[in-house]
């Protein structure tokens, strides 16, 4: 299953620094990733081969042969429009930003009516004590302690607009997900 996941990517097995976080959730986020969409912050392996890839210039995640296709800050999409987007994919990259709230909003200008915001984060606390139980190094860029599930969706829920269409709230050890699609 793996070496189909990687050839779909157009990559061969071995040719990954390390596992991404989006490798570990693919085969569930995949299917809301449909149409014209972008995986921001994706390191190297991106949710999809279609996706556009919009990274830092030289991203500090090296996990996969793909470059980065726009490089920039991913809290202002200035290369969109408003509402051109069918999604919007981010793994591991929106805890880093001091403004959540301003980020998402960002996200959102950028997505169709029905387009899909598809988050994959770590829960902090959860993160903190995996780190700590296993010696695992800890990300100095996480900006919150209480990032968490709930807190995206308080965000999102005070932003109004948008419809949670799927959500898990704990997988693969420390992280969830959430798809959040947009209604107005």
């Amino acid at each position: 299953m793996l070496k189909r996941a990687l050839q779909h990517l157009g990559l061969r097995p071995g040719e990954q620094t390390y596992a991404s976080e989006t490798s570990k959730c693919r085969a569930r986020l995949l299917p809301f990733c449909s149409g014209y969409g972008v995986d921001l912050g994706f390191g190297g392996d991106p949710i999809s081969a279609q996706a556009i890839r919009v990274d830092s210039p030289r991203p500090y995640a090296d996990t996969g042969a793909h470059s980065v296709q726009l490089g920039g800050d991913a809290t202002k999409l200035h290369w969109f429009r408003d509402g051109v987007l069918d999604y919007i994919y981010s793994s591991h990259l929106l805890e880093d930003f001091p403004d959540t709230e301003t980020v998402l909003r960002e996200w959102l200008r950028v997505l169709k009516p029905g387009g899909n915001l598809i988050i994959f984060c770590p829960d902090e606390q959860i993160y903190r004590a995996h780190c700590q139980r296993t010696g695992q190094m800890y990300n100095e860029n996480h900006k919150h302690a209480d990032f968490s599930l709930q807190k995206m969706k308080a965000t999102l829920q005070q932003i109004g607009g948008v419809k949670f269409i799927h959500e898990n709230p704990l997988v693969d050890i420390y992280s969830w997900e959430l798809v959040a699609q947009k209604i107005s």
